[in-house]
């Protein structure tokens, strides 16, 4: 999966967290949503301090919002395509469950006897 498809798919199961997501569909997805809140930053940070317009100042705020669902969703279903359960995201709650997690995104698919189809 590509850049773009990855970010179709991801965006169009907005809220969908059943199924499986390709370890290039939620990494490239990722990559977007990092990429979109830095440029947002800047140019929130930019026009904000040249007009101190409010809108500008609680933009990026807006954007992570905007992101937030779809990320999740793509979390809970990177976790299912190597056999995990999406409640897994829980673990992120504490410090160090965070370690595994990027362990388990960063993990090949898991072929044989997955029950989340």
């Amino acid at each position: 999966m590509n850049f773009g498809q990855s970010i179709s798919t991801c965006m169009g199961k907005y809220v969908t967290f059943s199924g499986r997501a390709t370890r290039s569909e939620y990494w490239w997805f990722y990559l977007f949503t990092i990429i979109v809140n830095i440029i947002v930053n800047y140019v929130s940070n930019t026009i904000f301090l040249s007009t101190f317009n409010l809108l500008f100042l609680y933009l990026p705020m807006i954007v992570s919002l905007v992101f937030f669902l779809p990320t999740i969703a793509a979390s809970a279903r990177r976790l299912h395509d190597i056999g995990k359960s999406g409640w897994w995201l829980l673990i992120s709650f504490t410090i160090i469950g965070i370690i595994p997690l990027i362990i388990w995104w960063a993990t090949d698919t898991k072929e044989e006897g997955n029950i989340y189809e």
